[in-house]
């Protein structure tokens, strides 16, 4: 009989206390979770704090001097490579304008050619004036063609030197591939020189024909000035 009171007693203050709980607020339920949250958070955190603790951080390999030579000449190849294709593109459409420059000089000398003899003084004086002003301008292009290839040549130059002090430094690859940009470079300048090479060539032949046209026309008006003398000669008789 005690023992069975005892649970009755044990089972009063059991109810007592869940209707006191229940009978809470909900700010107070709201307080609780709160709290709740924040312990969680920080035993989250604890958590990834001492996994963190618990691994170790990955020493850093130690590199050896010919490691460290080898990425320095891989990095000069590159830098080289990069002057090098600048330098070949600013070459290339140097050579490309200097083209176009010339071949328009051709154009306007042939024209004037053709039309010798038969334009007034003033168109004449007209189209010299153009055609000498793209005289300058052909001599301008050219002037830069020379300055972009002497920048070019020493951008070679430089990656000939880079390539060998990767070779000899172990970096092998580094080398085979500024090598082959060397001769890509040149392959591409070489194929732009002789198109300008060609149109240097139309202009001398221009030049001859010009020479040529010239002096057919000053001999024409020789002969027309002779013939006209013995008439003129004649009238005044």
């Amino acid at each position: 009989m005690a023992t069975l009171k005892r649970g009755v007693s044990y089972l009063s203050i059991f109810r007592s206390c869940a209707r006191v709980l229940f009978s809470c607020k909900k700010p107070a339920v709201h307080k609780l979770g709160k709290w709740t949250n924040v312990l969680y958070t920080s035993i989250a955190s604890l958590t990834i704090g001492g996994g963190l603790c618990a691994v170790p951080f990955k020493q850093v390999e130690n590199l050896s001097h010919d490691s460290l030579i080898r990425r320095a000449a891989s990095l000069v190849t590159d830098s080289s490579s990069t002057f090098l294709s600048q330098t070949t593109l600013a070459l290339i459409d140097a050579i490309t304008e200097y083209s176009k420059a010339v071949h328009t000089l051709i154009a306007l000398q042939r024209r004037y050619l053709a039309s010798v003899g038969k334009l007034s003084p003033a168109e004449e004086d007209s189209i010299w004036q153009v055609i000498i002003g793209q005289r300058a301008e052909v001599s301008d292009r050219h002037d830069e063609c020379k300055r972009f290839e002497s920048t070019w040549v020493s951008a070679v130059k430089m990656c000939e030197t880079a390539a060998e002090a990767a070779y000899t430094s172990g970096a092998e690859h580094a080398s085979i591939t500024v090598r082959t940009n060397i001769q890509v470079s040149q392959s591409q300048v070489e194929e732009a020189q002789k198109i300008s090479v060609d149109a240097e060539k139309k202009l001398a032949e221009t030049k001859v024909m010009e020479i040529e046209r010239i002096a057919q026309y000053a001999a024409s008006l020789e002969n027309s000035d002779e013939e006209e003398v013995p008439e003129a000669y004649l009238r005044e008789d």
